[in-house]
């Protein structure tokens, strides 16, 4: 049995679900979500929601359909209930990373930044994804985190260097460049709190431009 988030919005929209199951027949989990998909394609939210949520009631395992519901839930402008879903979600499979990073978004957009941040971080961890890291990044600088905006953009450059993306390099390195910088005595790769001989050295590496 799924149990749902709570809500007022939850309770009339499961309820109304009953009416719509009858006319899904006999469909699988996944052709639920096949359905669900093509409504969304042709603009039928409602009957998008609908087959979501009745997918997840045939097969409550169906990542799929937890992170349609969700994604489709924070489209429509309702990121509280999107968070709602995600973490449902993640209670059920806590490495449906799609649900991590849709998560992280619904919390962001909610204002919940440090669970968003933390959400994204360990996203862009498990997935090495480099856009999500920028993203991060980018958050990060809207809070003022001038330190973990760096070390994003140190992760981004690392991974850049390894594909060898020319223009991805030369950005990381700009912003690398400018964030040491700012972040001065705050960055411990640039200032080590101790005096011993090889930090000093790697200290001066790492205010290198690199």
């Amino acid at each position: 049995m799924v149990r749902w988030p709570k809500g007022p919005v939850w309770v009339a929209f499961v309820g109304a679900c009953g009416a719509a199951r009858a006319a899904a027949g006999a469909a699988s989990s996944e052709e639920l979500v096949l359905q669900a998909r093509a409504h969304e394609a042709a603009h039928e939210e409602d009957i998008a929601l609908r087959r979501y949520t009745e997918a997840i009631e045939m097969d409550s395992t169906n990542g799929a359909a937890w992170t349609g519901l969700g994604e489709l839930r924070f489209r429509l402008g309702e990121p509280a209930e999107a968070e709602r879903v995600f973490t449902a979600a993640l209670e059920r499979d806590p490495l449906l990373h799609r649900a991590l990073v849709g998560r992280a978004r619904a919390r962001w957009a909610l204002g919940e930044h440090a669970g968003a941040e933390m959400d994204l971080e360990a996203y862009s961890n498990a997935r090495l994804d480099s856009n999500a890291t920028r993203e991060l990044a980018a958050w990060f600088g809207v809070d003022g985190r001038t330190p973990a905006q760096l070390a994003a953009w140190r992760r981004l450059l690392a991974a850049a260097t390894r594909e060898g993306d020319a223009a991805a390099i030369d950005e990381a390195r700009r912003m690398v460049r400018s964030l040491v910088i700012l972040v001065d005595g705050a960055d411990p790769a640039a200032c080590p709190a101790d005096s011993d001989p090889t930090r000093r050295a790697l200290a001066r590496i790492a205010r290198r431009a690199p």
